[in-house]
């Protein structure tokens, strides 16, 4: 089997709450979200998608991706899909870094495997742990009083882990960690995630402040050296995320204590095959995970599905569940929240069917 034709389409994700904002200013309306084919000359077809979340978060952007995939992708005309690892290499070797460009030709690569084989790609990776996992919900950045107000509602769709975005003014980070906290029932889960918005000595006020308060410190500054100080005069659990890209962080930080929880965001490692590989190495350090990515739509929830319910449960600490956060579905069978929580599709590969009326027409095809 061999790939004959990659094509790239773009779809726009509208957010259902109007805006998604967080650490200093960012903010976005609409994902720019790039989808992927790839086709074999055995007629089996694969689907993958990365959205960036937008260009001033992490160093990827939607239309970077597209140009990727042109430079890319006549290096992977003829390569067998199935053999996952080589294919890797191959992209590494044809393209030095850009991870996020390759993530949605891996995810694809894996639906591949999955259609092949018959099974579900989160079999593939390991096996299906329980019948569902639990998911967060992310407070966009708001007044104290508004983010503290959405916790109910949120709570009666069935999440009980809730991830507060902050990173801005510290005083005003304190007041939202404590109303929200103040709001919080017997099973919930607080999580303060700053997105590397804080400077240090901001940081180890808010951290300070909150010292009472049962509350996770998520990536409180940019650089892994800053976060590692405030971790070090932290009480809190502490989780790193911004900064988790390469199995070499992972062991670094396991080495330096530097965290009690690692966030593994699909794209950033560059797909499956090398989020797999960073999974596995935290499960064999006993270190808990956030399985998700930077956005997404349908083909993203259904991967991070996989990779989550394949998952050991009790190193899962959550993972989400991006296509309810927008407003636009575009493929059958994607995976969508009950009570909270999220299962993987029992169908081969990753168990969804692209909807080509809302795709339209592609923007790019290699062949």
């Amino acid at each position: 089997m061999q790939i004959k034709r990659i094509q790239a389409y773009r779809v726009d994700l509208p957010l259902v709450e109007g805006d998604y904002k967080w650490s200093g200013g960012k903010s976005v309306s609409v994902f720019d979200s790039t989808v992927v084919q790839v086709e074999t000359d055995a007629g089996v077809v694969g689907w993958g998608e990365v959205c960036p979340l937008g260009p001033f978060y992490l160093p990827a952007y939607a239309a970077g991706a597209r140009a990727g995939i042109i430079e890319l992708g006549p290096h992977l005309l003829g390569e067998d899909p199935t053999q996952l690892t080589r294919l890797n290499r191959r992209m590494d070797a044809a393209l030095q870094g850009h991870a996020y460009v390759k993530s949605a030709i891996d995810m694809a690569c894996w639906d591949i495997l999955g259609k092949v084989t018959g099974q579900p790609v989160c079999v593939l990776l390991g096996g299906r742990y329980g019948d569902d996992f639990v998911l967060y919900r992310a407070i966009s950045q708001e007044s104290p009083e508004k983010m503290a107000d959405k916790v109910a509602g949120y709570r009666a769709e069935g999440y009980r882990r809730f991830q507060l975005k902050v990173g801005g003014d510290a005083a005003t980070d304190i007041a939202r960690i404590q109303a929200v906290a103040a709001r919080l029932q017997p099973g919930d889960r607080l999580v303060a995630d700053a997105n590397t918005g804080w400077l240090m000595h901001d940081a180890l006020r808010v951290v300070k402040a909150v010292r009472e308060v049962d509350v996770y410190i998520e990536q409180p500054c940019r650089t892994y050296e800053e976060c590692l100080t405030v971790r070090r005069h932290c009480d809190h659990p502490f989780v790193l995320d911004e900064n988790i890209d390469c199995v070499d962080v992972l062991l670094r930080g396991h080495a330096d204590r530097a965290m009690d929880v690692v966030n593994i965001k699909i794209s950033k490692f560059g797909g499956l095959t090398k989020a797999r590989q960073a999974r596995d190495l935290c499960a064999s350090l006993g270190v808990a995970m956030t399985i998700e990515d930077s956005w997404g739509g349908d083909i993203v929830t259904a991967a991070i599905s996989h990779l989550a319910h394949s998952t050991p449960t009790e190193l899962l600490f959550s993972s989400t569940d991006f296509n309810s956060y927008v407003t636009v579905p575009f493929a059958a069978g994607a995976p969508q929240r009950k009570n909270g929580r999220l299962a993987a599709s029992p169908s081969p590969g990753l168990g969804v069917e692209p909807m080509l009326e809302v795709l339209g027409r592609p923007l790019l095809t290699v062949e």
